[in-house]
């Protein structure tokens, strides 16, 4: 088994393929350990695939998953983590914006004995106004919300240990909040800065609506960190809020009819019908946050679903091995 697996993965990242590939096998081979690159194509409609598999063709080390559709940078690094064998792991996207001659100082960590370290792009070139301001403000809640007090939650340049990255499940966009997911298993997390170098070739994938989309996800987020084995005391809580204004609204009204003797419906029709609606959503959350229970105990009961499906897996044998595809 290598000591370390390089995953990355690729969408419509013909001009870069090969650059990338000889960039990150030199510094490995350079590291000294042994190695393997995990490349993930992503549903490409390009020549990705094609050139992957040649790189595959002629070097045993590199473990080529072709998914059968794109299904998402979230998807495609769960595929990789899947399928990768090293001890550690280590994640960084196709785009050569990503600088390869930086994974030793991940690595060097990693032996300090670090589970999960971060890139952080201290200086970046993308659009200030586009890209660098809403990535900060994003940036600055996610740590809030979370606990992890790291500066860049959105770069995709990490390093794992296998038992805590084989821990988290990833779907949706889920792959940013890794260190925040990984802070919930009692991991230990640190940063690097690293460099954000531009796209030398091909056009970027990312735009101000996905920098928008983190907004959402901060919801998930919070609500997973704090509440995830306890749904119930989240909605169990506002449904008992619920029962109790309701019923202390009828209770109210009850009086007041019984020492008045007028007409509740007609003199305070509207209260009458907060108080039911309050009762009656007050049932509501808490037969939500009991659904909820039923769901975190299926969260930990092992499954097998994963979040892609895979036309392929290519890798060659070594000489020793023979000659021939696995």
């Amino acid at each position: 088994m290598p000591r370390y697996s390089i995953v990355v993965p690729f969408h419509n990242e013909e001009e870069n393929v090969t650059k990338l590939y000889d960039r990150v096998k030199d510094v490995m081979e350079l590291v000294g350990s042994s190695f393997e690159l995990v490349f993930v194509d992503d549903g490409s409609r390009d020549r990705t695939y094609r050139l992957l598999e040649e790189i595959a063709a002629v070097d045993s080390r590199v473990l080529l998953v072709k998914l059968r559709r794109n299904f998402g940078q979230t998807s495609a690094l769960a595929a990789g983590f899947d399928h990768a064998s090293g001890d550690a792991i280590l994640a960084m996207d196709g785009d050569l914006q990503h600088d390869p001659a930086e994974i030793p100082q991940f690595l060097a960590k990693l032996e300090e004995g670090y589970d999960v370290v971060s890139g952080w792009r201290s200086e970046r070139a993308d659009n200030f106004v586009m890209r660098r301001i809403p990535s900060g403000i994003a940036n600055w809640l996610m740590a809030r919300l979370s606990g992890v007090d790291i500066h860049d939650f959105g770069t995709t340049f990490k390093a794992y240990r296998r038992e805590v990255i084989q821990n988290i499940p990833l779907y949706g966009e889920m792959h940013r909040f890794i260190p925040a997911l990984a802070s919930w298993y009692g991991a230990s997390i640190c940063e690097v800065p690293i460099s954000n170098p531009a796209r030398e070739a091909g056009k970027s994938h990312y735009g101000i609506s996905r920098t928008f989309r983190v907004f959402f996800d901060l919801l998930t987020i919070r609500f997973l960190l704090k509440y995830m084995t306890r749904p119930l005391h989240f909605f169990g809580g506002l449904g008992a809020l619920a029962e109790v204004s309701g019923a202390g609204i009828a209770i109210w009204l009850l009086v007041h009819k019984l020492l008045s003797g007028h007409a509740v419906g007609g003199e305070h029709g509207p209260w009458f019908i907060i108080a039911a609606v309050l009762i009656l959503a007050g049932i509501q959350l808490i037969g939500v946050g009991l659904l909820g229970e039923l769901q975190v105990r299926h969260f930990f009961t092992h499954s097998q679903r994963s979040p892609y499906t895979v036309d392929r897996i290519v890798r060659m044998k070594s000489m020793e091995q023979g000659i021939g595809r696995d």
